[in-house]
């Protein structure tokens, strides 16, 4: 990332922002690590609100950002201890719905511009999904500017009554950091280490990469598996993710037979990616996907479900079937499988696809363009 030159105009203090953070997202957390040094380097003071346990794992003050410890549950104690860490702040900048509720509640009675950044929908049903929704549309209704992910979220930012909403440019960040992709040259020389780690050597490997939960749609993702058993060689798919339905999904493996490994959380993905013939992203609703992300930039033909912010995010660099239709799955993967010049289509489609998706630079340049409408020339320090 290329540092500039403060921000702040000859004689007037820094921008002070804080971001506040629930934890529990992996993709915004890395999110807002790669912001914070993009806006420490302009000048910018930046403070992390997060739980202690995000700031072990993204390093948030290693990017020239203060971390003040914010548990992620919204009781009295976490929101005065937010509320008090905002009491200097310029702006505040929240990602996700259970941060940015949190800074509604911290903010109520102050002028202090909010910005907010929805990366995904949450997901919930019945009362819990009701409730959401309330505290979704207070958020957008309060927030002086809400940047989503994707068009469907910036669409549903607007029905829901948003003051101004706009699509944010949000990079793919630290792609030489561990856990994400290797560049695509090293992968001669990872993938036959790792497919033997993995049992798939002499045998195509297919990799999904999510937590074990039911948006996933990994119980389509088992019913499609049944299909490749009959080929020859039988493929092998991984799933990398920890979560509730572990137990279920590895009763249905055993019980059914089917070429299925779980093999938990891991954090060499990229290894898991270079190895892999195809990747797998079956979920019931996604916007940026960081595993779609990942998988182009690695030249790794994809397949995934036409929901959400993934078909705009991919283009025509990724075979879509519709979600929770295994047959379609099942049959997409095997025409992959059999046709060589379909995948190598889908790997140059997907490095031109991944040239037009925004640089760390340009998201961090679009976010401080947002701040500099909503504040105002600051007095001398």
């Amino acid at each position: 990332m290329t540092p500039v030159s403060s921000t702040a105009p000859h004689g007037q203090s820094p921008l002070r922002t804080v971001q506040v953070l629930g934890g529990a997202n992996a993709g915004s957390s890395a999110h807002v690590r790669s912001l914070a040094e993009g806006l420490v380097a302009r000048g910018v003071r930046v403070t992390v609100c997060a739980p202690v346990e995000a700031e072990r794992a993204y390093g948030f003050t290693g990017a020239g950002a203060e971390h003040v410890h914010v548990p992620r549950s919204s009781d009295p104690v976490s929101v005065a201890a937010l509320r008090t860490a905002c009491a200097h702040a310029d702006l505040v900048h929240a990602h996700g719905l259970h941060a940015s509720f949190r800074a509604v509640l911290a903010l109520s009675g102050r002028a202090t511009p909010l910005v907010v950044t929805w990366h995904g929908r949450t997901r919930a049903k019945g009362p819990r999904a009701r409730l959401l929704r309330v505290l979704e549309r207070r958020v957008v209704r309060t927030a002086a500017v809400v940047l989503g992910a994707s068009s469907d979220l910036v669409d549903q930012a607007r029905r829901d009554g948003a003051r101004d909403a706009r699509l944010a440019a949000v990079a793919l960040p630290g792609r030489r950091r561990p856990g994400h992709l290797a560049d695509p040259d090293d992968h001669d020389l990872l993938r036959p280490k790792t497919r033997a780690e993995l049992g798939a050597t002499g045998r195509p490997l297919l990799i999904a990469v999510g937590s074990l939960d039911r948006q996933r749609g990994y119980d389509v993702l088992l019913d499609a598996a049944r299909a490749w058993r009959d080929l020859d060689p039988v493929p092998l798919v991984v799933v990398a993710g920890e979560g509730p339905l572990r137990p279920v999904l590895q009763r249905r493996i055993e019980d059914e037979e089917l070429p299925v490994r779980l093999i938990g959380r891991r954090d060499d993905v990229s290894e898991l990616l270079a190895a892999a013939d195809l990747a797998l992203l079956t979920s019931s609703l996604e916007s940026r996907s960081v595993l779609a992300q990942e998988a182009l930039h690695a030249r790794v033909p994809l397949v995934a479900t036409r929901v959400g912010g993934i078909p705009d995010l991919v283009g025509d660099a990724a075979a879509l079937v519709p979600y929770g239709d295994p047959d379609a799955l099942a049959g997409t993967v095997v025409r992959l499988l059999a046709d060589p010049g379909w995948c190598a289509r889908l790997r140059e489609r997907g490095v031109r696809q991944a040239a037009t998706w925004p640089t760390e630079d340009e998201t961090v340049a679009q976010v401080l363009s947002v701040y500099d409408e909503l504040t105002q020339p600051r007095p001398l320090a």
